[in-house]
């Protein structure tokens, strides 16, 4: 069952947040991708590419793990246990702001010809790691 995120969680998320994303291949090996993360509402979010194996082995597996650190507080980490869907709604929107808060390009530089772009959306069921000052996340 998804848990509502913490405001304080949110705010590491809408900042400029890699996540090392971990899913589970055919064979049930862990397989970690780092991706640049993003937040909507209670869901944790990232974008990726159709072809890809991420988007492939959550199809398969929706089981995902995403940890984060605090780039303003290396000691802060959050680690993020969920179920992901994928979806192409407004993915090309989203890849392009994620651009401008990583890149500060207006758009997505190394979009490929015909790739079509994904969402990758998970709600968290719980969330490990510590926050500020060493606590939980809360």
């Amino acid at each position: 069952m998804p848990v509502p995120l913490p405001q304080s969680v949110k705010k590491l998320l809408q900042d400029k947040a890699y996540g090392h994303v971990v899913t589970f291949n055919a064979q049930g090996n862990p397989q970690p991708t780092m991706v640049w993360m993003d937040v909507a509402g209670d869901e944790v979010l990232f974008n990726t590419a159709e072809g890809r194996k991420k988007p492939q082995n959550l199809r398969r597996d929706p089981r995902v793990i995403v940890s984060v650190q605090d780039r303003n507080d290396p000691q802060a980490y959050a680690v993020f246990y969920g179920k992901a869907r994928v979806t192409e709604t407004d993915a090309d929107d989203h890849i392009d702001k994620l651009a401008k808060r990583f890149l500060n390009a207006e758009k997505y530089p190394f979009r490929q010809p015909g790739e079509k772009r994904l969402i990758v959306r998970i709600g968290v069921d719980r969330i490990g790691g510590f926050g500020p000052k060493m606590q939980p996340w809360s």
